[in-house]
């Protein structure tokens, strides 16, 4: 009587399994308009709470007594429409930097701070309930919209030994050879990706071959702790992704 072993199949640490693709989003710079529904909704709770009433015409609002939330939510706002809108990296940043500096001991050495900061003193800006409400909630639809819907339309997908291009509506897609493909992450943007941040990043793609096009994913979320992950889909060969687990979704809110 014979007996037949049962085989072992030898345990892999899942660390070292690669993923048989890597999918990424861009996404456009309403990523970076968190701030504007976050306080807008923060300062409707304390409306709400410590807020007076007051009737104008036929209709009873709530106002915050302090003229400091609505100078704050409109400093936030238009900090955010310049800091989505201004694009400054690497060296440009540091001048950046420098130069605010400089502004700053300027204004302090002239004696100017004092001015100014009394000057915002007298700022008086009030929004009642009603406005906190309904512009942090556009805001905040618009962005859950663009994020996780719109920005979702179109994607690129690392393979091993492949990059596809896909475009949910109409069906496109484009595929091209990672063999001498370059990948990596362009330098911080000192507004976008520093202050507002959430871990995000540009990253370049440059294709070879008989198309010698290159492509910019701009605003991919985790860039930085995922662009190693790429290089290495990028390097794989396809024999390489056997037994591999099927996707790793990249750029993504979490």
């Amino acid at each position: 009587m014979s007996t037949v072993a049962p085989s072992v199949t030898p345990n892999v640490a899942p660390s070292r399994i690669k993923p048989l693709a890597i999918r990424v989003y861009g996404h456009t710079a309403l990523l970076y308009w968190w701030p504007v529904w976050v306080v807008g909704y923060l300062f409707a709770v304390l409306t709400w709470f410590e807020g007076q009433r007051f009737v104008f015409a036929d209709a009873e609002v709530i106002i915050h007594p302090s003229k400091n939330l609505g100078v704050i939510f409109t400093i936030v706002f238009t900090l955010v429409v310049l800091l989505t809108n201004a694009t400054v990296r690497g060296l440009a940043s540091a001048m950046v930097i420098a130069v605010l500096l400089a502004v700053t001991f300027l204004f302090a050495y002239l004696g100017w701070w004092e001015d100014i900061f009394r000057a915002i003193s007298r700022l008086a800006i009030f929004m009642n309930l009603g406005f906190y409400v309904f512009f942090s909630t556009a805001v905040f639809i618009m962005w859950g919209l663009g994020v996780f819907v719109f920005d979702r339309f179109e994607y690129w997908e690392f393979r091993p030994g492949q990059l596809v291009h896909q475009m949910v509506f109409g069906g496109g897609s484009r595929t091209y050879d990672t063999r001498g493909m370059s990948v990596y992450k362009l330098r911080n943007d000192l507004f976008r990706h520093w202050i507002l941040g959430l871990g995000s990043g540009d990253i370049h793609i440059a294709p070879t071959g008989a198309t010698s096009e290159e492509f910019i994913l701009p605003n991919v979320m985790f860039a930085g702790r995922k662009i190693n992950a790429i290089e290495e889909m990028v390097a794989m060969k396809p024999i390489e992704s056997m037994n591999a687990p099927a996707a790793v979704t990249v750029g993504q809110a979490t």
